[in-house]
């Protein structure tokens, strides 16, 4: 049978690779000239390529409909992922949270070894921008590029990314299509993206990273946090990001009719108890000194102007003129450092994009298409996303492999 996938990305040679080995004759057309770039930008260059993990951890990790998502991890999982490509000659490194990374620490080492993986298959890669889905009988039959050339075959794979990082090739080609075949697309946002901020002092605080530090995701008329964990973050020009934020976009569901908050806690390892004698003691250590000028062993230097105007204290207050109640309202400050969410950063900054092809149409047991006969789906172009932690290349992975296994 002749299989054409469209996307060479993770999840596309993944396909490309699992028909290819069911004795299929497989193209696999990439717009760009090299394979697998989105790879390039992941975990900052470093590639946390899956989690080493269980099913249920993965799962837990969706933020949506992870149910559907048994069948492809049942037939390639987290451990399959790993034993691949050390197979494949790419040494693999197990870190906090689970989190996989090449031994060498290069991203660039896992789309080499994804490279090989399909050029050692005989696939036939063909560099192409694909624009259009040709159409017979309610059945996907071939595809067109963008300069008029065609190719037919038995069956398609979708596996064309999202919309985020477009310049690795994620330009939404893949939804498109699916709406050419009769497929229903969901609402496409931003997920595992920086968040934009009311607050001005975000701009002044730009480039500032924390380390152990811990954040509370919270909505407006709910008591319990959406999210809460610790670890790092940082401040931008003009909001938050960094791995703890990134974390909590994925939480948030509906910006335009509801409130978000950050609660930001810059000194987790203490209670307020604990936090206000460790003020006590460095106020007695600069008696003499204004206030503004007391707080250096406590907060990095760009955050202590903050702290100061937020904290209503005038910066110039001689630190034995402060009051108990005073210095409450600080330890208060300290630890529920507030930044109100207006806005996600732009979907083209995000990791990954949520919203998709929907679930509804697609058969979870083969990744074949509801709507039309001969058309598959795999990777991010589906509606399903999951948090950081290696979650999101894995579902690339696993859905890449069923969809070309089933062809």
């Amino acid at each position: 049978m002749n299989v054409l996938v469209i996307g060479a990305g993770p999840a596309g040679i993944m396909a490309a690779v699992a028909a290819a080995e069911n004795g299929n004759k497989v193209t696999l057309f990439e717009r760009n000239e090299r394979m697998a770039r989105k790879i390039l930008v992941t975990g900052k260059g470093r590639c946390n390529l899956t989690n080493n993990s269980d099913i249920n951890t993965h799962m837990a990790n969706v933020t949506g409909n992870g149910k559907f998502l048994y069948p492809s991890y049942n037939a390639f999982s987290a451990k399959d992922t790993m034993a691949l490509f050390e197979k494949l000659g790419v040494p693999l490194k197990t870190e906090r949270g689970n989190r996989v990374f090449p031994v060498s620490e290069k991203a660039m080492d896992i789309a080499d070894a994804l490279q090989k993986y399909a050029r050692h298959k005989n696939i036939k890669i063909v560099n192409a921008r694909i624009s259009e889905l040709i159409l017979e009988q309610n059945a996907v039959v071939g595809i067109k590029t963008e300069l008029g050339e065609s190719f037919y075959g038995e069956h398609t794979v979708i596996a064309t990314g999202g919309l985020s990082y477009p310049k690795t090739g994620s330009t939404g080609d893949g939804y498109t299509l699916a709406k050419q075949a009769g497929h229903t697309v969901t609402a496409l946002k931003p997920s595992l993206t920086a968040l934009i901020a009311h607050e001005g002092f975000c701009s002044h605080l730009q480039g500032l990273s924390l380390k152990n530090v811990s954040i509370k995701l919270m909505e407006e008329g709910k008591k319990k946090p959406l999210y809460s964990e610790l670890g790092e973050m940082l401040f931008t020009h003009n909001g938050i990001s960094g791995p703890l934020v990134l974390s909590a976009s994925a939480h948030i569901k509906n910006l335009e009719s509801k409130k978000y908050k950050v609660l930001i806690d810059l000194k987790p390892a203490l209670d307020e108890q604990t936090l206000d004698k460790r003020i006590l003691r460095d106020f007695e250590e600069n008696q003499n000194k204004d206030f503004q000028n007391a707080l250096s062993k406590l907060l990095p230097s760009s955050l202590i102007p903050v702290i100061v105007r937020l904290s209503g204290i005038e910066g110039s207050t001689k630190v034995n003129q402060i009051s108990r109640e005073q210095r409450m309202a600080l330890v208060r400050l300290i630890k529920e450092l507030s930044v109100t969410v207006t806005d996600f950063a732009p979907i083209e900054q995000a990791v990954v994009t949520k919203g998709g092809v929907s679930l509804k149409e697609i058969d979870p047991a083969t990744l074949k298409s509801k709507v039309v006969n001969g058309l598959s789906f795999a990777g991010e172009v589906i509606d399903i996303d999951a948090y950081t932690g290696g979650f999101n290349l894995q579902i690339a992975f696993s859905t890449g492999h069923l969809a070309g296994k089933m062809c």
